[in-house]
């Protein structure tokens, strides 16, 4: 977060500096960084949240918003400096500088406010998802709020404050003699440089010859005189201007073919729209695997183990695999219900890539001289590690040589695998009981029955059109197939040796299962002695008829002589769930994304299977969180949209402005759809989360753009420049294409916080890169038809408008003349 912290301030100042070519308004920009970060940091720790992924994640995704408000503050100020100095040279009266500054903040505080309280507002529909979703979801939520709120705050308050400060000219007044000026200027920089020089700076001293330069520029930035430069004369402004003035004097020529183009756009979304898969949750990446097969019932002990050892001597042969860590059966705990046929294998892999198997990677200079070729290679390296899927499924070199995965030299008879990752696969068992991405409950009333089912749909699964080729593995859990020895005692057997059942029944339970008959003590240590036959006397059916059982007499009697003994098949393990039996058949998939393989996988089961009256299947695993989310999104977001819609209206206090700003979301997902699509991303409730988080970012672009073409257009009509349509077109022009800059710097200040975000590796990651990828998109398409549409519904709306206050004005001309 730090480091993340220091980048974006850096961006932040450079953005502020090459748009305004004023260092010390960058200091007034990037307060807003370190400060509303303190902010959120301290309502963390006041709310017990932890730092997390998620947490850190929304704070990592504010960064490049909260600090919009700021940046248009302080253009806007300059803006307002820039015309009071052409208001002075035409010989009126000037005002202070902080009358003007107070009124470039007054002009713009409102709509940023209601922007940031937008953005606050949509993310409202994250704090009603529940169960995992939930428990994700609101940390990063809560962050993001606070970083919203403290920006919205500081924005209105200090931010002001600080302009008043820091943007100007001279900081030292120019009424002191020169000789008092260049004093103060080294007494304020060199003096504590030299200080910092030569004091004892304890653990800091490290960092001495960084902290002397440090001090040097901000001090520096602080005191020395800066010229305010007109907007005009900055070549970057100049250059914006350049690019956007022809795009816009041809779409406000052609403005019905630049809406209807506009629409096609947003039509064209359709294509990928379609194309998107679905998953509750992009693959979080633990840094470890899991490796839970399910044996056959009726496997013994010893052959538990020895498969055991078998499948972690096979999997440590791959030189990614740091160690191995198998168990089988359950543990000596109620809470562990897992079955000798379940093999649950903790897989550690080496955290150092460089010990990582690697693959060549095409690349565009791989036909560039040698001189060329080796410093690209530095930046751009031609082999890449391979990755968790292809250590797991296997890949192909650029030759075809296929080189198999863990799955595929796992392929042992009796053995179904999955594959998964610890943390994920325990959270999903507490939930749901499934361990797969997928799983099909069947229910019904007869367990032989449910096991019929259960093993037609894994066979259907496994072959069927639309899913069998991303089928892994399948596997129906065995509802019947236990083996169960039944003793059944012949009570005129044991009545004529003078036995009783109990008798009985106590031979079998010390010489079979065992009995506790003292302990033993080990230093402080106490350890149980069990006695029971051994092994050659209990494991056959034959063993054990000869068992004997003792009588009053003495005699020694075979349990064969007294009892029938014979195995039968029976249940495993009988599960239920709502008061019903059910049977679970587990499904692992690779190559294609849960909701579209649940979808294909539907289809397939309906036609081949037809379920008896009493028997119903729930699709479960990930596909049920995606479910539970989705029903509680359906209902929640369009009451966010209802309280954006309302806020807009207060903000803008007209029907029109608001359907113009929500224009803005339908320009955004053009850029978020065709960018998840190019980067092949499935929809995810972290992409959604993304959307959400982009609908308030288009509140606040379409805010800005809004108002700054409502500035323009008073202010012509003020001056009397308001005449016909030539002049609405001129006052268009120039609160759209000479007020490119403040627009751009916002745009620039979202992509910098969120681009990092791309090429973030870890933990986490891939959730990060959902999020920001729809921000990303959608924010730049959203500028780029911003720029183009707005000023022609602008423009539209207010002709029209004009023409019928010039009728109403020419009608009160003529009832005039007439009078007179």
């Amino acid at each position: 977060l730090m480091f993340t912290l220091i980048e974006e301030i850096l961006i932040v100042s450079l953005i502020c500096i090459l748009f305004l070519i004023h260092a010390r308004s960058a200091l007034v920009a990037i307060f807003v960084l370190p400060t509303g970060v303190l902010i959120t940091i301290t309502a963390m720790y006041v709310m017990d949240l932890n730092a997390n992924i998620m947490s850190l994640g929304g704070i990592a995704i504010a960064i490049g918003v909260m600090v919009d408000s700021s940046i248009i503050m302080v253009e806007n100020a300059h803006k307002h400096l820039e015309r009071e100095r052409h208001r002075i040279s035409q010989g009126e009266t000037p005002r202070l500088r902080a009358q003007v500054i107070t009124d470039a903040a007054i002009e713009v505080a409102p709509s940023l406010f209601f922007a940031l309280l937008i953005i606050t507002v949509s993310f409202l529909p994250i704090f009603a998802l529940g169960e995992q979703s939930g428990r994700l979801f609101k940390p990063l939520a809560y962050t993001k709020t606070f970083s919203m709120m403290a920006g919205a705050v500081l924005a209105i308050t200090i931010i002001p404050v600080l302009m008043v400060y820091f943007i100007s000219e001279q900081v030292v007044p120019k009424t002191i003699s020169l000789t008092r000026r260049l004093f103060t200027y080294g007494a304020v920089i060199a003096g504590p440089a030299l200080v910092l020089a030569f004091v004892p700076l304890s653990q800091l001293e490290p960092y001495r010859w960084w902290i002397i330069p440090g001090w040097i520029v901000l001090s520096g930035l602080l005191i020395l005189p800066q010229k305010i430069i007109d907007e005009h004369r900055n070549p970057i402004s100049r250059f914006l201007e350049w690019i956007y003035n022809p795009a816009f004097a041809l779409v406000m020529r052609f403005r019905w073919l630049t809406i209807l183009a506009a629409i096609a756009l947003m039509a064209s979304t359709l294509y990928p729209l379609q194309k998107l898969g679905s998953e509750f949750m992009p693959p979080l990446e633990e840094g470890d695997l899991l490796y839970m097969p399910t044996t056959d019932p009726g496997i013994s002990a010893m052959k538990a183990r020895e498969l055991l050892q078998q499948t972690d001597k096979l999997i440590m042969q791959f030189p990614e695999v740091q160690n191995v860590l198998g168990k089988i059966g359950r543990a000596e705990t109620a809470t562990d219900p897992a079955p000798l046929t379940m093999i649950e294998t903790t897989i550690t892999l080496h955290r150092d890539k460089d010990k990582w198997r690697k693959i060549p990677v095409a690349r565009f200079w791989k036909n560039w001289p040698a001189f060329l070729r080796t410093p690209a290679s530095n930046w751009f390296p031609d082999t890449r590690p391979i990755t968790i899927d292809e250590l797991t499924y296997g890949y192909d070199w650029p030759d075809g040589t296929h080189v198999p995965g863990l799955n595929e030299v796992m392929q042992i008879p009796g053995l179904t695998n999955a594959w998964t990752m610890p943390i994920k696969t325990r959270i999903d068992m507490l939930s749901t009981g499934i361990k797969t991405p997928i799983g099909i409950k069947v229910m019904g009333s007869d367990l032989e029955k449910l096991s019929e089912i259960s093993n037609l749909i894994a066979g259907v699964v496994k072959t069927a059109e639309g899913v069998g080729a991303y089928t892994v593995s399948a596997f129906a859990e065995k509802s019947v197939g236990g083996n169960y020895l039944d003793i059944r005692i012949n009570r005129d057997e044991i009545a004529r040796y003078g036995l009783t059942i109990a008798d009985v029944q106590d031979v079998i339970m010390s010489a079979m299962g065992g009995m506790n008959v003292t302990q033993t003590i080990e230093g402080l240590e106490r350890y149980p002695v069990n006695v029971r036959y051994p092994h050659e006397l209990r494991d056959n059916l034959p063993a054990l008829k000869r068992a004997l059982v003792p009588t009053p007499t003495g005699a020694q009697i075979p349990l064969g002589q007294l009892a029938s003994l014979s195995i039968h098949k029976g249940p495993p393990m009988v599960k239920s769930e709502n008061a019903r039996l059910t049977s679970w058949v587990y499904v692992d998939i690779t190559g294609i994304d849960i909701g579209t393989y649940v979808k294909n996988a539907q289809r397939a089961v309906n036609e081949a299977v037809q379920l008896p009256a009493g028997y119903s299947i729930i699709w479960s695993g990930q596909y049920e969180y995606m479910q539970a989310a989705k029903k509680r999104l359906m209902v929640v977001v369009p009451l966010a949209g209802v309280l954006i819609v309302l806020l807009l209206y207060m903000a803008t206090h007209s029907w029109l402005r608001v359907c113009i700003v929500m224009l803005a979301v339908p320009f955004s997902l053009v850029g978020a759809i065709w960018f998840l699509y190019f980067l092949d991303y499935n929809l995810s409730l972290a992409v959604w989360v993304g959307v959400i988080a982009l609908a308030g970012l288009d509140a606040e672009t379409g805010l800005v753009m809004l108002l700054y073409l409502d500035n323009s257009f008073e202010r012509f009509r003020d001056e009397g420049r308001m005449r016909n349509t030539d002049d609405l077109w001129h006052a268009i022009h120039d609160g759209a294409v000479k007020r490119i800059r403040p627009k751009t710097m916002t745009v620039f200040a979202i992509f910098a916080g969120l681009l990092p975000l791309l090429w973030a590796t870890g933990a986490g990651a891939d959730t990060m890169r959902r999020l920001a990828v729809p921000m990303i998109g959608g924010v730049g398409t959203s500028f780029i038809l911003e720029l183009l549409i707005y000023p022609v519904i602008f423009y539209m709306a207010k002709r029209v408008a004009m023409r019928r206050v010039f009728r109403a004005q020419l009608s009160d001309s003529r009832i005039v003349e007439e009078a007179s």
